[in-house]
């Protein structure tokens, strides 16, 4: 059993998948349509039964009529002296046939015409006729000249020699057509009843449901809002004419627009205990700079003194290591929140190339031990944003790369236009990140060493700081806000982070063939 068939539900998914004033009007048709066909039917069976029964009844009197003028059934009395006579007309309406046998074999047989005249019947209706049993009762028979109602019965040892038989007949045409008629008559109404009560019953069902597309529309609404982040408001409401509570919608919209003021108001707490938070760290951190500076300042100038103890310097230069991470932290925490209240440099188009010329040189000097490479087009490469920002998305991803990986990993830095975009990655061929950190990797301190860390006993630690779990997360905020976007893609052997960007067309895109021969160099 595949796993679309185990979970079917017992409706057809297509059925499930209509619009509900489709299934409404569709039940309506098929139960009016059923309705239609039982009364239908009934009425065929009730008429066909009653004028079945006239013509068993006719049978009779067109029995008696070939000999027996009250009309009796043959054997109830005796017959008259004449005896009985098929070919005897009188009385008789046309198509109305008699037959005598005598053990088998026909004695006589007339078919009464339209003129009154009769005439012998062939000896193909003789032979079906002559297989009617007198104990069977009427019967139908196709003869050469249409439907008969039949009927035999043995007559007495008065009206004729033992094995004598009279068979009878009376044409059904007259009944076939009323039947037909009938039929006719209950499919056209029924037809005419089924289209009126479609478009009657469309009209009526799209009225009655309009309201649950109001509240559909209203949801909807909501769900394309911005609410995952900042000031939230949601100023859609289902309107009062659709949320009155005396009817089923009317229920539904005031729930909806119960649970919308219900999620704004969590949404608006949300947003000031966000403020709150952010508030305190970007005051704490502003608070936290002076003493850091301090300590910083204080623990350099007792190191410059000669006379410190070994012992004291090891733990003066750890102070001094650990106050610098400090002051780190405390200013990433700080454009963070400067990036939260939108305070921002004024963008400017900014040469990307040059850009990344510089960090990678940056980079190179930081960490010799690494293998730093650029491909970079011809061309300057140009795109409209905040100069200091984007070069701190840079030093972000290149520093990521080499305080994530060993010595001797090699970081390609690429630049190529695309499609009206510009495409930045950077790639290195270390350990990889474990997939279970991808999706948080760009979430605020957020940290997993275990997936790119430095193999215990290397000296690769020897000189690098701790993450603080923000660096990341400053280059999406960073993006964002330059309208650019970041992603990565990881395997052990191949880590690359992609930066898209809008591509500017710069006034002067004039740059030194000096400076891209420099870009090209394999640090």
């Amino acid at each position: 059993m595949s796993p679309r068939t185990a979970v079917r539900s017992p409706g057809h998914p297509r059925v499930r998948n209509r619009h509900l004033r489709t299934r409404l009007i569709l039940a309506t048709l098929a139960l009016l349509t059923a309705i239609c066909v039982a009364i239908g039917v009934f009425s065929h069976v009730a008429m066909s039964s009653y004028l079945t029964g006239e013509i068993d009844g006719g049978l009779t009197h067109a029995a008696g009529r070939a000999g027996f003028p009250d009309g009796p059934r043959p054997g109830d009395i005796k017959p008259p002296a004449g005896g009985v006579n098929p070919e005897n007309a009188a009385g008789q309406r046309p198509g109305t046939l008699n037959v005598l046998f005598r053990d088998g074999q026909v004695q006589n047989s007339a078919l009464v015409q339209d003129d009154g005249s009769t005439e012998p019947l062939s000896a193909e209706d003789l032979t079906l006729l002559g297989s009617v049993d007198p104990a069977s009762g009427p019967t139908d028979l196709v003869l050469s000249s249409g439907r008969y109602r039949v009927v035999a019965a043995d007559l007495p040892a008065q009206a004729g020699p033992e094995g004598t038989v009279l068979v009878t007949g009376l044409s059904t045409a007259e009944r076939d057509s009323a039947l037909a008629s009938l039929d006719i008559t209950m499919a056209g109404l029924s037809l005419a009843g089924l289209l009126t009560t479609g478009l009657v019953g469309t009209i009526i069902i799209r009225r009655s449901l309009r309201p649950l597309e109001e509240l559909a529309a209203v949801a909807n609404s909501v769900s394309q809002l911005p609410l995952e982040s900042g000031e939230v408001e949601v100023p859609v409401r289902v309107p009062p004419a659709v949320s009155h509570p005396g009817s089923e919608v009317g229920t539904v919209g005031l729930a909806l627009n119960k649970m919308i003021d219900h999620v704004t108001n969590a949404l608006r707490a949300r947003h000031a205990s966000e403020t709150k938070v952010r508030q305190f760290v970007a005051d704490a951190s502003h608070e936290l700079r002076t003493p850091l500076t301090a300590i910083r300042g204080y623990t350099e100038l007792v190191l410059d003194r000669a006379q410190v103890d070994p012992t004291e310097r090891a733990a003066l230069e750890r102070v001094d290591s650990e106050s610098k991470r400090m002051s780190a932290l405390v200013e990433d925490l700080l454009l963070l929140a400067r990036l939260d209240e939108g305070q921002r440099g004024e963008p400017t188009e900014v040469d990307l190339t040059e850009l990344i010329i510089e960090a990678t040189s940056d980079a190179q000097v930081t960490a010799p031990d690494y293998e730093w490479k650029l491909e970079l087009p011809e061309d300057p490469v140009v795109v409209p944003g905040v100069d200091d920002e984007l070069r701190q998305v840079l030093i972000n991803l290149l520093s990521n790369a080499h305080k994530h990986t060993p010595p001797g990993t090699r970081v390609v830095t690429a630049l190529q236009v695309a499609d009206g975009r510009v495409w930045l990655t950077v790639t290195d061929n270390g350990p990889g990140i474990d997939p279970a950190f991808l999706d948080t990797i760009f979430s605020r301190f957020s940290r997993a060493d275990t997936a790119r860390t430095v193999p215990a006993g290397s000296t690769a630690g020897k000189g690098k700081s701790g993450s603080s779990g923000l660096g990341l997360a400053i280059v999406q905020a960073l993006l964002e806000a330059n309208g650019g976007t970041v992603s990565v893609d990881s395997e052990p052997g191949c880590t690359r982070f992609t930066v898209v960007l809008p591509l500017a067309v710069a006034d002067d895109q004039t740059v030194s063939q000096e400076r891209h021969k420099n870009g090209q160099f394999r640090a």
